[in-house]
């Protein structure tokens, strides 16, 4: 099958999909909004009032959803290296975390000296070779891991979306012994085609 025809079919299947139309239907960003509503469901990560941190936040679905349970008036920043439109109460910056002292966005505002959760939707370009992408993926995982170790406060949540590969089993070693329990879940948002899970880590010791 050409490449035309496999992007063709993909666009079919992507239209039809339940999720897509959901999103159309109520104008919501993206389908990772249902992803978070899913995961809020089960585990009840967001609170009123708690401040967090979004990376990977553009188009912006899953900042949308938390401010509605976490209010406007929490400390919520999200990052990412494409633009958002804004969402009221969320402060968002266009920045790599990778690159540039992001963490002074932490030590300059007083009022805050952790946060309580930190997620992270964060993906590479994708190149369509499993194996190459896999490595940006664990790069990206590592940087967002990273930033939390210094930001999260102890018992924080940390939610990162991850991809089952090559070095998923040792980054999930290496959260169950920063976090007192540590949980994979695939929501049913999530295509089942995808090799996407979500690691839900919960109460950080130390």
């Amino acid at each position: 099958m050409s490449r035309r025809n496999v992007k063709k079919k993909w666009l079919k299947n992507h239209f039809r999909d339940f999720y897509v139309r959901e999103c159309q239907k109520y104008n919501f960003r993206s389908r990772a909004w249902f992803k978070l509503k899913e995961i809020q469901e089960k585990f009840k990560i967001l609170r009123k009032g708690m401040s967090l941190v979004d990376l990977g936040s553009s188009p912006g679905s899953w900042s949308e959803y938390a401010i509605k349970i976490v209010g406007k008036k929490s400390f919520f920043l999200a990052f990412d290296i494409l633009p958002m439109k804004p969402i009221p109460g969320v402060d968002f910056f266009q920045k790599d975390i990778n690159k540039g002292k992001i963490l002074n966005f932490f030590y300059k505002n007083k009022n805050i000296k952790k946060v309580n959760l930190v997620m992270s939707d964060m993906a590479p370009n994708i190149s369509g070779f499993f194996d190459i992408d896999m490595v940006k993926i664990l790069k990206l995982s590592e940087s967002a891991l990273n930033l939390t170790k210094k930001i999260l406060t102890k018992n924080g949540i940390f939610l990162i979306k991850l991809f089952q590969g090559s070095g998923f089993s040792d980054y999930i070693h290496r959260l169950r012994l920063l976090f007192l329990k540590v949980y994979i879940y695939k929501p049913n948002s999530s295509r089942s085609s995808s090799r996407e899970v979500f690691i839900v880590a919960v109460g950080r010791k130390i």
